[in-house]
């Protein structure tokens, strides 16, 4: 899969800040080749990596820098919350998780990277959900 077909959901970037060594290869790796993320996601990361992961804003502010230069940000738009709030009632997704699959499938992605949905799942026949870090280690 090329960079300009993968959307990354917020998990996969905290890996790069994680103490689980395997996973943060995995993340670095797949988000070294580039790709996709939205606002919402860079906003989620921040408030993970600040209050979970107890990094300064320095360290937080580099990987943001790190993560932008990798990554074509999108931004949150009423089309966005729209089509999130359709997959909400038409799925039963929860609605940060619709709404990072709103932006990936408005993106023209491919695939979303995600640990947190269901791997291989689809969304309107042209998003595939995969979780870079199953079967890995």
């Amino acid at each position: 899969m090329n960079a300009a077909e993968v959307f990354f959901d917020t998990h996969v970037l905290l890996y790069l800040v994680s103490t689980d060594t395997g996973k943060a290869q995995i993340a670095e790796s797949v988000v070294a080749s580039g790709g996709h993320v939205s606002v919402q996601v860079l906003n989620e990361f921040v408030s993970v990596a600040r209050r979970k992961a107890r990094l300064d804003w320095p360290e937080i502010e580099e990987f943001l820098g790190v993560i932008r230069e990798l990554c074509r940000v999108h931004p949150l738009t009423i089309e966005s919350h729209d089509l999130a709030c359709r997959l909400v009632r038409d799925q039963g997704l929860n609605f940060y998780d619709a709404s990072v699959v709103a932006s990936a499938l408005l993106a023209g992605c491919k695939a979303l990277y995600s640990e947190d949905l269901q791997d291989g799942q689809v969304f309107r026949r042209t998003l595939r959900v995969q979780n870079p870090f199953a079967g890995r280690r």
